[in-house]
């Protein structure tokens, strides 16, 4: 199910002779799900042929673990002053911790 994205997202994707940019706003909507072997993560945002763009990705579990551990080391690159961003992290993680801990989830 397709969600209305909160924030704001930019995407960037570098090759040697090429460079692709996009931004996600709140007119953008996103589908996140775990499957079998990782996350997947929708970005889309709709219109004519102009502006629409969309963005897929795949982690697999194990460098999805690592970017939560590396997220988690470089908290301190958030200001104790931004509680807003501090607690909805916060909130989300937790709903992510107890969720996979929940059995038959």
């Amino acid at each position: 199910m397709k969600k209305p994205i909160p924030d704001k997202a930019e995407v960037a994707i570098e090759y040697p002779d090429k460079l692709y940019m996009g931004t996600f706003e709140r007119s953008s909507r996103f589908e996140a799900h775990l499957d079998q072997n990782g996350i997947s993560l929708t970005l889309e945002r709709r219109g004519d042929l102009s502006t629409k763009k969309s963005v897929h990705l795949h982690l697999h579990y194990g460098l999805f673990a690592e970017i939560l551990h590396e997220l988690a080391r470089t908290t301190k690159a958030l200001p104790l002053e931004d509680e807003s961003h501090r607690a909805s992290l916060a909130e989300a993680a937790a709903a992510l911790h107890d969720a996979l801990g929940a059995k038959g989830a």
